[in-house]
């Protein structure tokens, strides 16, 4: 049975944990290492971590970051940056990590999916799926590289395909929200949503535990994933890395139970 699980996201960028704002102007937030202990001891869900610019400098994961971090780590890890290859994946499930993200490989390449799974299961396998709205239209559209490259793809269409290739879990990024701690677009992933049979998680816009709530009260056994909202605390933006305590959850997770 799926339950809805709430997802700290942290990005890396030169070793340092840092926060965007519409995937721009990255902010020093301090230590993964130390952001990784601290949740930890709140027990969360899960734990997402993306090197940010790994893919757009054409470089592989950093392996000793990622084996520090799968060492540190006490709840399922998941890591996304750089990864183009089958032999990649499998190299970081070895370290110690769950799950393994992707996305420009996988949207030019599709066949990675299959090949991933195949080697460490589709469970281990997410597809990331950066996504914006264009201004003529207001169509939805997959970038990737930083949200500097656009597919001319939509969400749907591409979550359709990574679902057949064998992807265990789509995540869908909201450019146009990220760090802007304005809510969820709730109806980027309604139709996606109810177009697929596999996990799917939102990021991007998070501000509050009562945007969680909303997310998972309407879609029930869902991921909610955020970045500034577990780093950042108050109108100024204190670092203070943060996270529902138990209380908190069973409160956001009571009136979505029915739907399980």
């Amino acid at each position: 049975m799926l339950y809805p699980r709430i997802i700290p996201c942290l990005l890396v960028q030169d070793k340092g944990l840092v926060k965007t704002v519409n995937f721009r102007n990255p902010k020093y937030v301090g230590d993964p290492i130390n952001a990784v202990r601290i949740f930890n001891e709140k027990e969360v869900d899960e734990l997402m971590v993306i090197d940010i610019d790994a893919t757009t400098e054409k470089r592989e994961p950093d392996y000793r970051m990622i084996e520090n971090l799968a060492a540190e780590c006490r709840m399922p890890l998941a890591y996304g940056g750089g990864v183009t290859t089958s032999d990649q994946v499998q190299r970081i499930i070895q370290l110690g990590v769950e799950k393994v993200a992707m996305s420009s490989a996988v949207i030019e390449h599709p066949r990675l999916v299959t090949e991933a799974s195949e080697r460490v299961g589709n469970q281990s396998v997410v597809v990331v799926l950066d996504v914006k709205k264009r201004f003529l239209g207001g169509k939805y559209e997959v970038f990737t590289h930083n949200g500097q490259k656009a597919t001319g793809k939509g969400p749907l269409e591409l979550a359709l395909l990574m679902e057949k290739q064998g992807a265990g879990e789509i995540i869908i990024n909201s450019i146009d929200l990220d760090g802007t701690m304005k809510g969820y677009d709730i109806s980027l992933i309604e139709k996606i949503r109810d177009s697929i049979g596999i996990p799917l998680t939102l990021l991007g816009g998070a501000g509050s535990l009562h945007d969680i709530g909303q997310l998972i009260q309407k879609f029930g056994a869902i991921g909610a994933a955020a970045g500034s909202l577990f780093v950042f605390k108050g109108k100024y933006r204190a670092v203070l890395i943060n996270y529902p305590n138990r209380m908190e959850k069973e409160a956001i997770f009571k009136e979505s139970y029915h739907i399980f």
